[in-house]
């Protein structure tokens, strides 16, 4: 509506200037004047032309004063329209984006697609894979498990071939010893071998003045035995033992000192029946409790395959000797272990006879409580 106004507003403004100026010039031409030295037609032809221009003038100025659009479409147009081009031109662009865009989203989703029916697939070839794995991981724990029991299973061999290297060589050394012995019955009959015990005490002193007679006491107890074992059918009438003095009296020190000791006299050799004298050495333990009822001193596997008499008899066998050597071990003075020997050969044969393919556990228990100078007597039993 603006512009409609403005349009009337120059032809009522174009008219009304039109005639001023035709009335100028007419009233110019009618008086005559001459401007710059021009004849007065002329002169009414340059009034109405100035009048001309100045309606030109005053019509545009009008419209540049009133319209901000008319404005910058006069001096700005070319600006606008460069970046009109530059604007199409980005639009373009943008339009280009965004159908390679659209095309790159398209592209996407057909590999996204292409990728699920992939994973699809991947997850049908992975199903059988993982119940192998965990087929595997069940086989794996399983041969864990028979590893480990195989290894306490060689543990056990491992302390039972200790076991009986320690025999071996208790037997290498009594072996030795029966070679001396053998080139000592060469000359005559032996009737104490190195280091066999004359006599044996458990001593508990209520006066530290008493060792002195306990350690004759004990002398005099050694001197019999040896004077009965050498020279048999004499009456035991003088001295025939021989101890070192500094032997005796540390003997007496030690028994001075609170506690209870297991006190034994042994021989310091093989001793040939009819010598005139027999040297001896004390031997002085603190006596402890060796074992106690249902205490396990030894323990060994009967596997399923060791169903023969010979092979049930070895295991027995070397099941004592563990458990004689752990006794012997902890200081025990016996020189074997107790035990009923019929209820060893019914355990032996029921051994033998058993139907059962399991692994059986053998143990030796003590039957009852034993101190270091007291015999030790076993019993053994079977664990599954």
């Amino acid at each position: 509506m603006s512009g409609w106004l403005l349009i009337l507003a120059l032809l009522i403004l174009g008219g009304v200037l039109s005639t001023l100026g035709d009335r100028l010039g007419s009233r110019v031409g009618k008086a005559r004047l001459s401007l710059f030295n021009l004849r007065p037609r002329r002169t009414a032809v340059l009034i109405t032309v100035l009048t001309g221009s100045l309606i030109s003038a005053l019509s545009l100025g009008l419209l540049l004063l009133v319209s901000r659009q008319l404005r910058v479409g006069l001096f700005e147009l070319d600006a606008l329209q460069a970046k009109l081009r530059d604007s199409r031109s980005a639009l373009d662009a943008a339009e280009a984006d965004r159908r390679d865009a659209r095309s790159a989203t398209e592209r996407i989703e057909a590999e996204l697609i292409t990728t699920r029916r992939r994973a699809a697939t991947l997850r049908q070839e992975l199903e059988p894979l993982q119940q192998q794995k965990l087929q595997l991981e069940q086989e794996r724990n399983r041969l864990t498990a028979d590893i480990q029991a195989r290894d306490l299973d060689i543990q056990r061999t491992e302390a039972e071939l200790r076991s009986v290297r320690d025999r071996i060589k208790a037997g290498e050394q009594e072996l030795t010893s029966l070679e001396k012995d053998l080139l000592a019955l060469r000359r005559g009959s032996v009737v104490l071998r190195s280091g066999q015990p004359l006599a044996t005490a458990t001593v508990r002193l209520e006066q530290p003045e008493q060792a002195k007679q306990v350690v004759d006491r004990l002398l005099q107890e050694a001197n019999q035995t040896a004077y009965v074992r050498v020279r048999p059918g004499e009456t035991p009438d003088r001295q025939i033992l021989l101890v070192p003095r500094s032997d005796v009296e540390r003997l007496q020190q030690t028994l001075r000192q609170s506690g209870t000791w297991v006190v034994s006299m042994r021989s310091a050799g093989n001793v040939l029946r009819g010598e005139a004298v027999v040297y001896a050495y004390p031997d002085v333990k603190p006596n402890r409790t060796i074992t106690r009822p249902d205490e396990v001193l030894a323990t060994t596997t009967l596997e399923p395959e060791e169903r023969g008499s010979e092979a049930v008899r070895n295991r027995l066998n070397l099941l004592l000797a563990s458990a004689f050597a752990e006794v012997q071990r902890r200081g025990s003075l016996t020189e074997g272990l107790q035990f009923d020997g019929n209820a060893l050969n019914a355990l032996g044969l029921e051994l033998v006879e058993r139907v059962d393919s399991q692994p059986l556990e053998l143990q030796v228990i003590a039957a009852r409580s034993s101190d270091t100078a007291d015999p030790v007597a076993v019993r053994l039993i079977v664990r599954q």
